[in-house]
């Protein structure tokens, strides 16, 4: 994997600011998304690196796609025509697949952004990884677990229409319908034991001696065990808000090790309990 990635969360919650951004091809099926989703989809990527390629495949021949065209201008994606040359054979996907082959040995790219439900995907993606490169997958929800997991990390694309503002898309568009969902209570956190263990064992993971874990490697934790985790999902902007609602921890701005700063780090509250106890 590249040294030049950041981390699976936003800038914010990492303070890697000044880390080089990744150069990222976005591939997106026009078949499986929605042309709604286009400026959440690349205000998401923006956090992740800088979009080099951006290209949309599909039938352009087909009046289903025409919704697309004013979105591919307004954000310079080069649509890719693909024939649909026999019934019920999704062509687009094979075009798909061997541009991105073509892609990861032609073109110095450090992650792909494949934007598509589609389990024909699942492939791809983990042989992307075996290559070295993040794989970023976009879906909806009803996206194939086994293409989820393929990739480094999995947005569902409904958070995506809401990060545009979405009122107006909520009324045409029912996909968009609770994608907002309140944010979890101190109560909710406590019945939800899977979750909790989930972040008490990536913070413990990369803790020191004191229990303390800088958030962006705990981010990044949480991510390599659960590809589809997102703060966003649990009514919360940043994983560090989420921290902040659950009783169980303590987040605080902590003295770097070389003294040049602080660092915004967790801990689970009951491992200073045990500190205390173990002195």
């Amino acid at each position: 994997m590249s040294s030049l990635l950041l981390s699976n969360f936003p800038v914010e919650d990492t303070q890697r600011v000044g880390t080089p951004q990744p150069r990222l091809a976005i591939l997106i099926d026009a078949d499986n998304a929605d042309p709604a989703i286009i400026e959440g989809l690349l205000n998401e990527i923006a956090k992740y690196g800088v979009a080099s390629i951006k290209r949309i495949y599909g039938d352009w021949t087909d009046n289903r796609l025409r919704s697309w065209k004013t979105h591919l201008l307004n954000h310079g994606i080069n649509p890719i025509q693909q024939f649909a040359y026999t019934t019920g054979k999704n062509a687009t996907d094979s075009a798909m697949i061997i541009d991105t082959m073509d892609l990861l040995y032609s073109e110095k790219l450090d992650g792909f952004c494949i934007v598509s439900s589609d389990s024909d995907f699942t492939r791809l993606a983990s042989r992307l990884r075996e290559s070295g490169r993040v794989v970023y997958g976009f879906g909806k929800k009803q996206t194939p677990r086994p293409f989820v997991v393929a990739c480094d990390k999995f947005i569902y694309t409904d958070i995506l229409y809401v990060s545009q503002g979405g009122d107006e898309d909520k009324k045409t568009n029912p996909d968009v319908a609770d994608t907002n969902p309140p944010a979890k209570s101190k109560g909710d956190f406590k019945k939800d034991k899977k979750l909790l263990k989930l972040l008490r064992d990536s913070v413990d993971d990369v803790a020191d001696e004191s229990g303390w874990a800088c958030l962006g490697p705990v981010g990044t934790n949480i991510n390599n065990r659960l590809s589809d985790f997102d703060p966003r999902h649990y009514g919360f902007k940043k994983l560090s808000d989420m921290f902040r609602a659950i009783s169980q921890f303590e987040i605080e701005n902590v003295p770097s090790n070389n003294g040049s700063g602080k660092r915004l780090c967790v801990r689970w509250k009951n491992k200073q309990q045990t500190l205390n106890d173990s002195q």
